[in-house]
């Protein structure tokens, strides 16, 4: 029973798969428990491909002349064609950059660039409050105009 339970499931291993591996099997030509891998990794992980490596496909993809070469040469890498046409639009935008960036959340920001960048929206928010009041001015000067009200005297002996 001991030799039954280590084997589960390899007593049919060669007509699933048309045979085992034979560096991996046993003198019965089955593959006990312990030694039996797997093609699917236990945690699943994003591809990262660098900048050179995108560029080198590309550029062996571009040599590509015969029919059907450009499939082999993603059957090769184990690439698909949405990577080859994200990478070419990449290229063709001229950022090396994205080619190699990596997903996720951006970096940080340096305490100074923070800064910087509440100081000019701050300095922007204030221009825009100095637009208001100039345009405020401006019509209160015309109204007084029209009404004929001195604005630089004193109302009623205030400031007298």
């Amino acid at each position: 029973m001991e030799a039954r339970e280590s084997m589960v499931g390899a007593g049919n291993a060669p007509e699933r798969s048309g045979g085992a591996i034979p560096a991996l099997a046993g003198p019965d030509g089955r593959v006990p428990a312990e030694r039996r891998t797997t093609e699917v990794p236990a945690t699943a992980r994003r591809r990262q491909f660098s900048a050179a490596y995108k560029l080198r496909i590309l550029e062996a993809a571009d040599a590509c002349t015969d029919l059907g070469s450009i499939g082999a040469l993603l059957r090769r890498e184990g690439l698909y064609s949405s990577h080859l046409s994200a990478w070419r639009a990449s290229r063709r935008k001229g950022s090396l950059a994205e080619l190699s960036r990596t997903r996720g959340a951006k970096p940080k920001k340096s305490p100074e660039t923070r800064e910087v960048e509440r100081l000019r929206k701050e300095n922007a928010r204030l221009r825009r409050e100095l637009e208001k009041a100039k345009t405020v001015i401006e019509v209160q000067k015309k109204l007084s105009e029209i009404l004929g009200v001195d604005l630089e005297a004193p109302e009623n002996g205030e400031n007298a």
